[in-house]
């Protein structure tokens, strides 16, 4: 098939500000190539394609970044700058698509416009939608699409699909990546690992306290999107016990994070997915996260890591004194068998092809 594939218009590809979606985006494009599907890719300007990607065309447009919804109120209004990335992406996609030839347009960002546009479009539009339940405009949007037409969703776990109104069983796509790019580490150091965006949702404090009841370093990974919560979560420490270690590549973040004991992962929302949490599995790491949103659904209780009740320090360092019991090669085995490039492209594929018959 011809398909085009509209980023983010959170910030350009390989930026860090797209969080998951970036690299969602990136897997999903590699497997589809590696099946034979030509794709394009729409971005913002400055955007740039990994190596796995170089095969597919890189459409860019330039405009202002789009509030992520996760940063507003529930009931906050649907608002766009002027001069916004999302007009410009929908603009090109609708305009210059039909005449490209695409057969399908995948969706990536969380944003209300696409999703209302798609009984519109000139071209058939599917959404993979990539947050649970954070605004309540997105939510009646989704609601009213799968409506109209549910085939044209998809979602990263069952657990993010729950937040919404659905008529059917959700399409649950997971998520994929490039298992080459992961070594497998057997013997940890005395390290403990968080990684993701360092923000107030993603509950970096919980993991920074439990591994000051520990006694151990805590590795952090991820662009500092709020400087004084950062500082914050530092003061609130002893000295010497977060590890900054800023927004990595992923080689080498697979690097450093196959070292660590165990990933914890302590959100304080409903998480779609998880990708922080494959990539410590595919390098052997255990996880230790709340039962909370997708990590939940992702981490095997007592074969891939443990779950823990949300919000509860004591617990979390309660279960990574246990970690050594689990197997670190049970880890990288789930993420072969369910994560995966191939994996998520198969998926991917059979979803637009009932969408269009």
């Amino acid at each position: 098939m011809r398909i085009l594939v509209v980023s983010t218009p959170v910030g350009a590809l390989g930026s860090g500000r797209g969080g998951g979606v970036e690299l969602t985006a990136c897997a999903l494009v590699a497997g589809l190539l590696a099946r034979g599907h030509r794709v394009t890719v729409l971005a913002a300007k400055e955007s740039v394609l990994p190596t796995s990607c170089l095969a597919a065309e890189l459409w860019t447009c330039s405009g202002s970044s789009q509030t992520s919804a996760q940063h507003q109120q529930r009931s906050a209004a649907i608002t766009m700058p002027a001069d916004g990335l999302l007009q410009a992406f929908w603009r090109r996609a609708l305009l210059e698509g039909p005449g490209a030839g695409f057969e399908a347009v995948i969706n990536l960002a969380y944003d209300w416009l696409p999703f209302w546009l798609t009984p519109l479009a000139p071209l058939p539009l599917f959404h993979l939608v990539s947050m649970g339940s954070v605004s309540e405009a997105m939510d009646l949007a989704i609601a009213e699409l799968a409506a109209w037409d549910q085939r044209r969703l998809a979602f990263h776990t069952r657990v993010q699909a729950g937040d919404f109104r659905l008529p059917q069983a959700p399409v649950v796509l997971g998520n994929g990546f490039d298992l080459d790019a992961y070594g497998f580490c057997a013997e940890p150091e005395p390290l403990l690992g968080w990684a993701g965006r360092v923000a107030p949702e993603k509950g970096l404090e919980d993991a920074a306290a439990a591994a000051a009841q520990l006694g151990l370093p805590l590795a952090v990974w991820g662009l500092v999107e709020d400087q004084a919560y950062a500082a914050a979560v530092e003061a609130s420490v002893p000295a010497g016990t977060l590890q900054w270690r800023g927004f990595l590549p992923t080689n080498q973040l697979q690097q450093q994070l196959g070292h660590c004991q165990a990933l914890l992962n302590t959100p304080k929302w409903n998480e779609a997915y998880g990708n922080v949490v494959v990539e410590a599995l595919a390098c052997g790491v255990p996880v230790v996260a709340y039962r909370r949103g997708g990590p939940a659904e992702l981490v095997q209780h007592g074969l891939t890591g443990l779950l823990v009740e949300p919000d509860d320090v004591t617990a979390l360092a309660a279960a990574v004194a246990q970690v050594g019991a689990i197997e670190r090669r049970a880890c990288r085995a789930w993420v072969e068998a369910n994560a995966t490039r191939a994996v998520l492209a198969e998926r991917v594929e059979a979803w637009l092809l009932a969408g269009l018959s």
